[in-house]
């Protein structure tokens, strides 16, 4: 793979952030489409999540950015508020070189009216969710008449939640000579047919279309209890972290509060949740004070979680395309995974597609330990204060350190966000940080801090 060095006219100061996130050589979505796009192109590209196509689009993005011009120059359409949100941790990162350079989400379970605000002070690069875009149109709070670059990622989920019209009609408030740029996992024929109403003359790349041979062992289990069978297989797999998929929020409820009862270490995800709950829900899992997360499909694009060593279908997906991105959560990357479906005696024939490509597992073979219980030894201290109060994460390890006297061994991942931040600490040692920051200050300030649970 070529090094990012071959990226046309790649100012000296990205190349160092790059290199300072770890990114040294292109991945082949990257290298295909990067180019391309600097030079002004139509991008049809299909590569599959996990693929490093974030940065694909996000450095020539970045790099293109005229920040002396403050209206949005390049919007970015995403099905789900999840993977909004993780494009823009990831493109703030790389346009941490570019002074000025504002990046801002669009999406539901946000204020419209805190939303438009900050349109009103200007913006360069938008990302967010179609119905929420539609809102801002709607409202005259957004023009898309400086828009240069429009980008569709992970197209095929969003036509499959039924939102191609809203594309179309987003796509025909911005100026006919934009670029557009199309990324999508599968290409059914709504994506030919999008293309052919947003593209022009595109090229079209395909990279990373089909699932790695032996990267993700796919094996199904045939059951008449699948909570008994499910727990099984939990206590036989013993995985580090499982991430399980139930077709319905109903179901996701009842399933994590049955296993919560079990004693494992476990929360949830689904559409009911405000975008705070679903934030700090993805964060607990991210972080290891939550070792299970149970979710619907809105968890199934846009998890950017590393090293879920297992994925489970409790529900069986409804279409194969569903399937390949449900199990996609696992084997990034250079890492490989197991993915399980559980099915009944009459879902023979509908899960014949994944039957078709996964070995059959039997209940003999498994080696059960009845004592085992997926327990976290963190839990996740939350503190009122982010990276607009200017908080970093080496003054909270600071003063976890030294002003509380906490050994640096017993604290995890620190996450700050605009507002807040999180932090996980081992369970032995949560209840003394959290009672000393009542008197103790980060850097002369006194923030609140709570458990989440």
């Amino acid at each position: 793979m070529s090094s990012f060095n071959r990226i046309t006219n790649i100012p000296e100061a990205l190349l160092q952030t790059l290199k300072i996130l770890n990114f040294t050589t292109m991945s082949e979505i990257q290298e295909k489409a990067i180019n391309p796009i600097l030079e002004g192109k139509d991008i049809l590209a299909q590569s599959k999540t996990g693929s490093g196509k974030t940065l694909a689009f996000g450095i020539p993005s970045v790099m293109v950015t005229d920040t002396n011009n403050n209206k949005p120059q390049t919007i970015i359409i995403t099905p789900t508020r999840e993977l909004a949100e993780q494009i823009a941790v990831e493109l703030r990162k790389i346009a941490a070189y570019k002074a000025n350079l504002k990046i801002l989400t669009l999406y539901g379970g946000v204020p419209l009216r805190t939303q438009a605000d900050s349109l009103a002070k200007g913006a360069h690069i938008l990302i967010g969710t179609p119905g929420r875009i539609q809102d801002h149109l709607a409202k005259e709070t957004l023009l898309l008449d400086s828009i240069k670059t429009l980008v569709l990622d992970e197209a095929d989920r969003m036509l499959d939640m039924g939102f191609y019209d809203e594309i179309v009609k987003i796509g025909s408030n911005m100026p006919r000579a934009k670029q557009t740029l199309l990324f999508s996992a599968t290409f059914p024929e709504k994506i030919e047919k999008l293309a052919k109403a947003l593209l022009k003359q595109p090229l079209t790349i395909k990279v990373d279309t089909i699932l790695e041979a032996n990267k993700i062992n796919e094996i199904v289990y045939e059951t008449a209890d699948k909570f008994k069978t499910l727990t099984a297989l939990i206590q036989s797999y013993k995985p580090e972290s499982l991430l399980i998929f139930c077709n319905t929020k109903a179901e996701v409820i009842s399933l994590t509060d049955r296993l919560h009862a079990k004693g494992h270490s476990v929360t949830d995800i689904h559409g009911d949740l405000d975008q705070r709950e679903r934030n700090e829900a993805v964060l607990l899992f991210s972080n290891g004070s939550k070792r299970i997360l149970v979710a619907t499909d809105v968890a199934s694009r846009g998890l950017d979680i590393k090293d879920i060593e297992l994925v489970i279908n409790y529900d069986l997906p409804f279409d194969k395309e569903l399937y390949t991105h449900r199990i996609g959560r696992t084997g990034r990357a250079d890492a490989s995974g197991t993915a399980l479906s559980l099915y009944g005696s009459n879902d023979s024939e509908k899960c014949a597609y994944i039957t078709s490509q996964a070995s059959t597992g039997h209940m003999k073979d498994l080696r059960v330990d009845a004592a085992f219980k997926m327990i976290s030894n963190y839990d996740t201290l939350g503190i009122n204060g982010g990276k607009k109060t200017k908080l970093r994460a080496g003054d909270i390890l600071g003063t976890l350190c030294k002003e509380i006297g906490i050994d640096n061994t017993m604290i995890g991942k620190i996450t700050i966000t605009d507002t807040l931040s999180y932090v996980a600490l081992h369970h032995t040692v949560i209840d003394k940080a959290y009672k000393a920051f009542k008197k103790v200050k980060i850097k002369k300030k006194k923030y609140v801090t709570w458990i989440l649970d």
